[in-house]
């Protein structure tokens, strides 16, 4: 067996210039950290090369089963991993997001749209929680962070490659191209005109729910272009939620709504 291959090595310094958004983005690659990213990416066929220490190889044989690994020694490891505590495997993975078009075509509903969502562990997490309830796929659209943000990708914890994700920039567009493919579209608004628990039957039809920034929530240009806004109802104190926690009270009111309507 080789020698673990060390930080100073050009494949690893190559490779670590991609936490950088600029270069993942002129490359289209992108570093997935962790098991369970690796085990996802490896299922999808998107990996280029599996960083891993010799420990890791050990730890993780069930999730590395026939991928071809790079040793790397523990300093190696560090310097690709965005993880204050690495695991001790990195794969270095081709681009997943898909087209528009592609994602409405294959997809189910209901889906998720996010609008200028900034915080990566937001965005990572929603796209977990879409996996987990088991819909279509997920649009970034407008000014949000960047899908292949290490944070973002963590977060997912190997999601971002169970379900078809789409980028547009423009969030009219995507709001325009899922109401043509025959899905209402539901604005996750505090202020909304419908409330969350009395609309099952509309949450049981086809949907995409429409999801926008931490701090400002979704303009009202852009929750105009909503067949409806829905809002959480709140029986405490709190002014608001967490916008994942939020995303993830409204798909599972979906997914419970859906499955009340087949029985």
């Amino acid at each position: 067996m080789s020698a673990p291959l060390t930080a100073g090595n050009s494949r690893v310094k190559e490779a670590r210039k991609l936490s950088r958004r600029s270069v993942r983005t002129e490359r289209r690659l992108f570093l997935a950290d962790g098991p369970k990213a690796v085990e996802g990416a490896l299922s999808v066929d998107c990996v280029v090369e599996v960083f891993a220490t010799e420990r890791a190889v050990e730890q993780y044989a069930d999730q590395l089963r026939g991928a071809a690994v790079t040793l790397v020694d523990d300093r190696a490891l560090a310097g690709l991993s965005d993880s204050s505590t690495p695991a001790g495997v990195v794969a270095l993975c081709r681009f997943v997001d898909v087209p528009v078009g592609e994602l409405l075509e294959a997809s189910r509903a209901p889906l998720v749209l996010c609008a200028d969502v900034r915080d990566p562990g937001n965005a990572g997490t929603i796209i977990r929680t879409a996996d987990a309830v088991g819909a279509g796929g997920v649009v970034l659209t407008g000014h949000s962070v960047d899908l292949y943000n290490p944070k973002t990708v963590r977060a997912s914890v190997g999601s971002l490659f169970h379900l078809p994700v789409a980028l547009v920039p423009d969030t009219a567009a995507a709001v325009a191209a899922v109401r043509a493919a025959g899905m209402a579209v539901l604005a996750a608004d505090g202020a909304g005109e419908l409330d969350l628990f009395e609309i099952d039957e509309i949450l049981a039809d086809e949907v995409a729910w429409l999801f926008g920034n931490e701090a400002w929530g979704l303009p009202d240009d852009v929750a105009a272009l909503a067949d409806h806004r829905v809002r959480i109802p709140i029986a405490g104190r709190a002014e608001s939620l967490n916008l994942s926690t939020a995303a993830a009270v409204c798909l599972y009111a979906t997914a419970r709504a859906t499955r009340a309507s087949r029985r």
